[in-house]
């Protein structure tokens, strides 16, 4: 909704312990140092101190493992990785960046930051959980996203060519409730000024894979007009506390293989908001209960190039699979 404001599973590792440092690592007496799914030979870190100097001095090919336990606070992301050298930050469940307070701040922010690899631990808090400006190329896995202000990951101002998969999103739109999407995708036209220089968030080709997100108080998945060449593939998507589960308004969007559930209205929704955008999406081959259709063509997007496949309706909520002709 517009508003005035953005596989492979890793394989588990047992390595030696690493180098200490200010009291951030693992002691040496510790034994093995390698928590749980991150590569060997990561520096271990134990304190948000000691997640900002990691994050403000990492470079290509580093590591970084978070132990189990709190970092209070937003972290900030602004260094780089390379397609070759990835920058990995990894944790558990138990390894949770809390951002406090749901009325400012994002907890995770990677802002002109690419080539990262973000997996397992958990985000909580702030106003936005995990927000990427200008970010592309990145890996955001097995990430657990809950208790925000607003929405949980918004990919916007650019980030291209990242991928969200297998990761657990709930418990958004704490702060307010119309601003709390799962999964956010580019900007609404009206905040190009703020974050693109009034050009097109041009936040293309970001796939989002495998999530579960559920108990948001807006949209499950918002895909903003300007984005093009996106995946929402084998998702499972559960009823917000809007008119559609995933509100898609870019170009060139395939969305396949997800479950969504809602009682509110249709599972997916296709917009025109702004001429040249919502078209030539294609949405086929998913299981959609919805008390009125699986997927709705509204207004112009009926003639703007969008294939809706048949047989997308389950359960016994009532709903239709579409309001245009599948294929």
């Amino acid at each position: 909704m517009p508003r005035r404001r953005l596989v492979v599973p890793l394989a588990l590792f047992l390595g030696a312990t690493a180098a200490c440092s200010a009291g951030d690592a693992t002691p040496p007496s510790a034994g093995p140092s390698a928590v749980r799914g991150c590569p060997s030979g990561a520096e271990v870190l134990s304190s948000a101190e000691g997640l900002r100097r990691a994050l403000a001095t990492a470079g290509p090919g580093d590591a970084f493992a978070l132990a189990p336990g709190h970092y209070d606070g937003n972290f900030d992301v602004t260094r780089s990785g390379t397609g070759a050298s990835p920058i990995r930050l990894c944790g558990t469940r138990d390894s949770v960046l809390d951002g406090g307070g749901t009325d400012h701040g994002y907890t995770l922010h990677l802002d002109g930051a690419s080539h990262w690899e973000l997996r397992g631990f958990a985000v909580t808090g702030g106003q936005k959980g995990v927000v990427l400006d200008g970010s592309s190329g990145n890996v955001l896995s097995g990430l657990r996203v809950t208790g925000v202000g607003d929405e949980a990951v918004h990919l916007r101002s650019g980030s291209s060519d990242n991928l969200l998969e297998r990761s657990f999103i709930a418990d958004t739109g704490l702060r307010e409730p119309a601003y709390g999407e799962g999964i956010y995708v580019g900007s609404a036209e009206g905040n190009w000024c703020d974050v693109s220089a009034c050009e097109p968030d041009r936040s293309d080709g970001n796939r989002l894979v495998g999530n579960t997100v559920t108990r948001t108080s807006a949209e499950a998945v918002d895909v903003k007009e300007g984005t093009t060449g996106g995946t929402l593939a084998g998702n499972r998507l559960t009823g917000p506390g809007a008119d559609s589960a995933v509100d898609l308004k870019g170009n060139g969007w395939t969305v396949r293989g997800n479950r969504v559930v809602t009682g509110h209205g249709d599972a997916v929704q296709v917009h025109v908001v702004l001429d040249g955008w919502g078209r030539d999406n294609r949405i086929v081959g998913n299981e959609m209960t919805a008390p009125r259709y699986a997927v709705s063509l509204v207004g112009a997007a009926r003639d703007h190039g969008n294939v809706v496949g048949c047989a997308q309706v389950a359960g016994a909520a009532g709903g239709e699979n579409s309001n245009v002709r599948c294929r």
